[in-house]
């Protein structure tokens, strides 16, 4: 599985019920103190959906009522990270969004900017067939994002993972720094809890495996 052929900080973040341990404390310290230095990548999964993975059989992109959607809980898992935004002072300089509805309200309710709708970061669940054309789509926006502030885009965890290597959790991301001058690779460092391992790229050089103990989950739920 190809990543981004750019080097990448890569800092796991799981959901807010994960591990208070001071490990998980001091990672997730880290990775605020990234987002305020500016010029990173957050990819955010959308917040929690009822009725499993994918969509109901028939549904239409233009119609919310016929999708998958958040539940209470993704509804307040958005506020709560568009609230760790603002609270730990991060600048964002563009929220953008798949056009899946469960997207949009996750980046709605983070309430951080106007919302940028782009296709390119779509459903690689179901639009699977053009997993790889989507995929240059999204490197290309990562790769080229040179501001100042912090990029936020909402996603699905199938966009993510032939990203970065990761599946967060719903509602979790993963926050890269773009290099475009460096070879592939990935300096990876994860925050205690849920972790997918397939594709994860590893360098002979770092440790990039879960924490012992950490849950694996399937890949494909989106």
């Amino acid at each position: 599985m190809r990543v981004l052929s750019i080097v990448m900080l890569v800092l796991w973040v799981c959901s807010a019920a994960a591990a208070a341990d001071a490990l998980a404390q001091e990672d997730t310290a880290t990775l605020w103190a990234a987002l305020r230095a500016g010029g990173h990548v957050a990819l955010v999964r959308h917040g929690a959906t009822a009725g499993g993975a994918g969509d109901p059989p028939g549904f239409r992109l233009d119609d919310c009522a016929t999708q998958r959607n958040l539940n209470d809980k993704g509804r307040a898992e958005a506020r709560r990270l568009g609230d760790q935004f603002r609270g730990e002072d991060v600048a964002v300089g563009k929220l953008m969004s798949s056009q899946w509805c469960r997207c949009q309200e996750t980046a709605a309710l983070m309430d951080l900017g106007l919302v940028e709708l782009s296709a390119t970061f779509n459903n690689a669940f179901t639009l699977r067939d053009r997993v790889s054309e989507l995929t240059a789509g999204a490197r290309a926006i990562v790769a080229g994002w040179t501001e100042s502030g912090t990029l936020v885009v909402v996603t699905h965890g199938a966009n993510i993972l032939p990203l970065t290597g990761v599946t967060p959790e719903e509602g979790g991301m993963v926050i890269v720094k773009p290099d475009p001058g460096s070879v592939a690779k990935l300096r990876t460092r994860r925050r205690p809890g849920d972790c997918h391992e397939q594709g994860i790229a590893r360098h002979r050089r770092l440790r990039t495996g879960c924490r012992r103990g950490a849950v694996v989950r399937p890949a494909g739920d989106n």
